[in-house]
């Protein structure tokens, strides 16, 4: 099924990238791709497993964990090796934002919004099951897929919780991980509801959330204390602008993010009659035609 492109996106998105590119991407199957439990197992003893049952795997550049499934042979989710928490099915650049964070051994850590836990889970192995993850959601039925991956994954430092991101108070955290609630218009080629949804009235809105969420994270953060704020939205709105927010109203300071073998594109620093910040060519933007990867925003925040 070829996604149905609304009038308004169209014109949109060709103010912000190549939209010949930007559509053909859109329609290309996403290559299935796989994170290494290294809680569990190596990857040499996973891969070696894998292959004996006939898939074939090739390295993800940028993450030394990270696999792409090729071929035909698909339904490696199926597999008991799946059960039983030996690898997470997750898209390649999902896996980018816990890597900027750089979690280390027996660290406090809040994942605001953790549900259904790929990037927990990431952070719990390369924490090596030390320290302490508080892994928050806002929605009751979105606690039980983490807490069963959670399980799965044999993840023992996470302490799950219930609340609105912006009303979290008292705690202070070494880092958090901020991937916040947003439209998904870098994964339009795994849900093509993301088109038929999409308005510039959800951005705003999502957009005034975002902006209230990450002002309460970096209050949460301890003084030299690290917040990654991350969306698989390409929305100056939902990105940029969020950026641009904190640094009006906070201390903040951006770090630049450079990933080898990852290709990025330029951060948009004017839109709608909107200036940003010169600051914010530090963060990263991913198009989907980059890496043939959902598209994705990140930003690694300091607090001096």
């Amino acid at each position: 099924m070829q996604p149905q492109f609304k009038k308004e996106f169209i014109e949109r998105y060709r103010k912000l990238t190549d939209w010949k590119e930007f559509r053909e991407a859109c329609t290309k199957r996403l290559k299935r791709s796989i994170r290494v439990n290294t809680i569990k197992i190596s990857p040499e003893k996973l891969i070696k497993r894998l292959e004996e049952k006939g898939y074939k795997l090739t390295q993800v550049p940028f993450y030394k964990e990270g696999f792409y499934v090729e071929g035909e042979k698909m339904d490696i989710g199926n597999l008991p090796e799946h059960s039983l928490g030996y690898f997470y099915v997750q898209e390649a650049a999902s896996m980018i934002p816990p890597l900027i964070l750089g979690p280390e051994k027996n660290e406090f850590i809040l994942d605001m919004a953790a549900a259904p836990g790929s990037k927990t889970t990431q952070l719990s192995a390369l924490m090596e099951n030390t320290g302490i993850i508080v892994a928050n959601d806002y929605k009751y039925q979105r606690l039980k897929p983490l807490e069963i991956n959670l399980q799965r994954c044999g993840c023992k430092n996470v302490l799950v919780t219930i609340s609105k991101g912006h009303k979290i108070r008292n705690m202070q955290f070494d880092k958090i991980l901020l991937e916040a609630p947003s439209s998904g218009t870098g994964g339009i080629a795994k849900s093509l509801r993301t088109l038929e949804i999409y308005n510039t009235d959800m951005i705003k809105k999502l957009a005034i959330e975002q902006k209230r969420l990450i002002l309460t994270a970096y209050s949460l953060l301890k003084p030299k204390g690290i917040l990654v704020y991350s969306t698989c939205s390409i929305e100056p709105h939902e990105d940029e602008a969020v950026i641009n927010h904190l640094l009006k109203n906070t201390y903040a300071k951006l770090e630049k993010i450079e990933i080898k073998s990852l290709k990025s594109s330029e951060p948009v620093l004017e839109f709608e009659n909107e200036n940003y910040s010169s600051e914010i060519k530090k963060c990263l933007r991913i198009w989907p035609q980059d890496n043939n990867t959902e598209g994705f925003f990140v930003a690694k925040i300091i607090k001096p």
